[in-house]
């Protein structure tokens, strides 16, 4: 934590107008937005080349799915099914509490999310005294973190953060007992210092790294896309459950997995076909594979 704040600290002459702290006001972050990136030229001569040949394919955007919110995420993560190893997940602003940092610090993958409210945000002091450390970041400089109280609760933070792991017992259910209505709860303010640490250092990344923001930026843009197909596909009553029955939300959530699946398996058909062809490999670069999927 130290050596991310003094990174940042030492970085923020150097940021420019990009990051700028403005003292006295409740609201001190101003970050630059991202300059938008151009599409690799040759990818979008195959969207354009995968449209030709099937122009009465009417076929929606498909794109990946990422939870807002903090249960579904963390769910999402530790049981998705398949043999891939998860090491972080983007999630919107509302994912970013700081029992969340806590939770994935201690299962073991990084939250990295996406802040709207940057502005807002506040970095903690990692220790008491030296109130004059990191000069440049004085005006988001909040209470240092309680490492004592971490320490304390070290054991109990473990007792429920390893059923989420295991699967013993449903993430709904631990998180609950971890809201602010239950802010007296030792167990609850070491994560929630636990989480300010971590977000600190985050936050420290986030401010210095445009790379990260932009990777960040990017990785969730296909939600709010994502979002509109959904809203397509699963239209009934403005793509809500209509019944109450958990038998019945189950069928139509994996009636839904299967319309995106069988789009998703369309696309890669196409795009397949398409670069089977000789012409195809060789014209594209580097910069054209990074960007290559069948999600479009």
């Amino acid at each position: 934590m130290q050596a991310a704040l003094r990174s940042l600290d030492a970085a923020m002459p150097r940021l420019g107008r990009k990051v700028r702290l403005l003292p006295h006001r409740k609201k001190a972050i101003s970050l630059s937005p991202l300059e938008a990136q151009p599409e690799p030229r040759n990818l979008i001569s195959l969207k354009r080349e995968v449209g030709e040949r099937w122009s009465n394919t009417n076929l929606l955007d498909i794109l990946k799915e990422t939870a807002s919110e903090v249960a579904a995420m963390i769910e999402g993560i530790l049981r998705h099914c398949t043999s891939a190893e998860i090491q972080k997940n983007y999630v919107d602003t509302h994912g970013q509490i700081e029992v969340a940092f806590a939770f994935c610090y201690l299962l073991g993958f990084r939250l990295l999310p996406r802040l709207k409210d940057i502005a807002s945000q506040k970095l903690a002091r990692p220790e008491t005294g030296n109130p004059c450390e990191y000069e440049h970041l004085q005006p988001i400089l909040s209470k240092p973190i309680d490492w004592e109280l971490i320490k304390n609760q070290y054991d109990e933070m473990i007792k429920y953060a390893t059923p989420l792991r295991l699967g013993t017992a449903e993430t709904e259910a631990i998180l609950r007992s971890f809201t602010r209505n239950n802010l007296q709860h030792p167990t609850y303010q070491a994560l929630a210092e636990l989480g300010r640490a971590i977000k600190t250092i985050f936050l420290c990344h986030y401010l210095k790294s445009e790379e990260l923001r932009r990777e960040i930026h990017e990785g969730l843009n296909v939600v709010e896309n994502w979002n509109a197909a959904n809203g397509f596909i699963h239209y009934g009553k403005g793509g809500e459950f209509a019944s109450n029955r958990l038998d019945d939300q189950e069928i139509s959530m994996l009636a839904l997995h299967l319309l995106q699946i069988s789009l998703v398996y369309v696309n890669t058909l196409m795009v397949q076909e398409v670069l089977a062809e000789g012409e195809w490999m060789k014209r594209l670069t580097t910069e054209d594979y990074r960007g290559l999927t069948p999600l479009f």
